[in-house]
């Protein structure tokens, strides 16, 4: 891998990636030979870990209210915060390894550092070695309950990336790989995994099955001439019919695990919020302006923050209240 970084650090400047922020800390200030394995880990495109990270909160601040906790651990939101960065880094490391000659294809990710050929095959793998490492350091971090739950995970995970090549609803794995979170920050605080946890993860499942489906319409066309597939290729211009179902399954699910915790007002307010951003996104939708599907896909950090603000706030609510009935 060192071969490799010295060769970055002597090569021209990278070309940008379609989907980065522009001026993102990556390409502003982060070393020239590092610089290809952080946009390989999407360093320079922090939403997929934001993403990845939200069932976890979800669930942490579900079962502190559930155990009647004072607030959701922050030993464990931040585990949690460690844990996303590096497994997304390594799941995407592990998409673009399989994926490098879709890649090349495909005006959006051309430019990723393996289609590109800024790193190598061999050091791409040395680095998911790296990135997974610190994931196991952090799953080591929580009970031995959560650890088996974790490692469970690893097999979706790994053949996410081959579905699209053999199913028109890759979105669903994502959605499953992407909710296990979900089901981690419960299995942390009660050591099992009970019914409102499994609510949370089939409602998570079916939010990024949506957001996910906005995200693949970027892609669409492309996605088309190369031969893969995709729920913005299967629902076309019925797309917000899909995103609308879903959506309203994510709800009514999220809405039966709150009703089997006790939870309060600001757990439900942070519920009805978070509702009403997926439905303006079904709203405003454009299926044929990917800067719009762009935008709409990212603005579900937010979403989800609404959410694990109102849980964390009832959290403490219902605290106080039971010093000061």
């Amino acid at each position: 891998m060192s071969g490799d970084l010295g060769e970055a650090a002597r090569a021209p400047e990278l070309a940008a990636v379609a989907d980065a922020p522009s001026g993102n800390w990556v390409d502003r200030h982060a070393p020239a030979a590092l610089r290809p394995y952080l946009r390989l880990a999407r360093l320079d495109r922090p939403i997929g870990s934001w993403l990845l990270l939200m069932p976890c909160w979800w669930s942490t601040a579900l079962a502190a209210g559930a155990a009647h906790q004072p607030y959701p651990d922050p030993k464990l939101l931040i585990l949690f915060a460690i844990g996303a960065v590096a497994m997304r880094g390594a799941g995407c490391t592990w998409n673009d390894i399989l994926d490098r000659k879709i890649d090349r294809m495909v005006a959006r990710t051309q430019n990723r550092p393996i289609a590109s050929g800024a790193v190598s095959v061999p050091a791409a793998m040395a680095f998911l070695v790296f990135q997974c490492l610190v994931g196991l350091a952090v799953l080591l971090s929580l009970p031995r309950f959560a650890v088996i739950t974790g490692i469970a995970s690893l097999g979706v995970v790994a053949i996410y990336p081959l579905m699209k090549r053999i199913t028109s609803v890759p979105q669903a794995v994502l959605g499953i790989a992407f909710s296990w979170g979900a089901l981690m920050g419960w299995a942390s605080v009660f050591r099992s995994i009970d019914d409102p946890a499994l609510l949370l993860f089939v409602g998570s499942v079916c939010w990024v099955f949506a957001y996910d489906t906005i995200y693949a319409h970027q892609d669409r066309e492309d996605d088309a001439i190369v031969g893969v597939r995709s729920t913005a290729l299967l629902f076309g211009q019925s797309s917000w019919v899909a995103l609308a179902l879903s959506y309203t399954a994510t709800v009514i699910f999220f809405a039966l695990a709150l009703m089997e915790t006790p939870s309060g007002f600001f757990a439900w307010a942070g519920l009805v919020a978070f509702a009403a951003h997926l439905f303006n996104q079904v709203r405003r939708l454009d299926i044929d302006d990917p800067d719009l599907c762009l935008a709409l896909f990212k603005s579900n950090r937010d979403a989800g923050l609404l959410f694990f603000v109102g849980l964390s706030l009832d959290v403490v609510a219902q605290h106080l209240s039971a010093l000061w009935p």
